[in-house]
């Protein structure tokens, strides 16, 4: 009895090495994949037809400002003034009536300055996954600048470059040594796993799919 739970517990010892391997592992691998695609400096960020925004909340906790929200919106505002793209599409979270992150940033991105007619709104981006493969399968772009947080493009990028689209990331500025960002990182080591298995052993799908919509582009 006392051999087999010996086994046992090397058995769940060895386990839990490979699970630790597997997740740092695929941590660094989406980094080192993606990082040449991501830029910071928006005169070397090459042209696009347009800018996908990654949503997230405008608030925190006690309606504390979400400083990663806020910088998304000036980074995708100035990739437009400047000229690197001609449209841009958010895309966010509208799971009910009282949160709907899309919204939010079209208002937003209006107060700094972008005419409403070049921001097209993405109401199904539940996940980052459904964000990337919905701007291409309704919305017709697969050739597109993803605007986010570094350690959050090196995902999406991921997940787009999978799908065949010639995106590359538009870094907008990050808040580093906070306890929000380490919490965030931390979410994405366990993010990053899940998309790995969502692309090669899960398929998984958007939430939704929908009628297709047309962009408008600036001239």
């Amino acid at each position: 009895m006392l051999a087999l739970l010996k086994k046992m517990l090397w058995i769940l010892v060895l386990g839990f090495v490979f699970l630790v391997f597997f997740v740092v592992s695929i941590y660094y691998f989406f980094a080192l994949k993606t990082n040449s695609y991501i830029y910071d400096d928006i005169e070397t960020t090459p042209p696009k037809k347009a800018a996908l925004v990654l949503g997230t909340s405008k608030y925190v906790s006690k309606g504390k400002e979400n400083y990663f929200y806020t910088y998304r919106i000036r980074a995708a505002a100035e990739l437009f003034k400047k000229g690197k793209v001609k449209a841009i599409l958010v895309s966010g979270d509208n799971g009910t009536v009282y949160y709907d992150e899309a919204t939010t940033m079209q208002k937003d991105l209006i107060k700094a300055g972008i005419p409403s007619e070049y921001i097209t709104l993405d109401y199904a981006g539940f996940r980052t996954l459904d964000s990337v493969v919905r701007a291409k399968e309704i919305f017709g772009i697969d050739d597109y600048i993803i605007v986010s947080q570094k350690f959050h493009l090196q995902r999406a990028l991921f997940i787009a470059h999978q799908k065949g689209y010639k995106s590359i990331g538009f870094a907008a500025k990050d808040i580093p040594k906070t306890k929000a960002a380490y919490r965030m990182k931390g979410r994405e080591i366990l993010a990053r796993s899940m998309a790995f298995l969502d692309l090669y052993l899960l398929k998984t799908e958007p939430k939704f799919y929908g009628q297709k919509e047309s962009v408008r582009y600036k001239n």
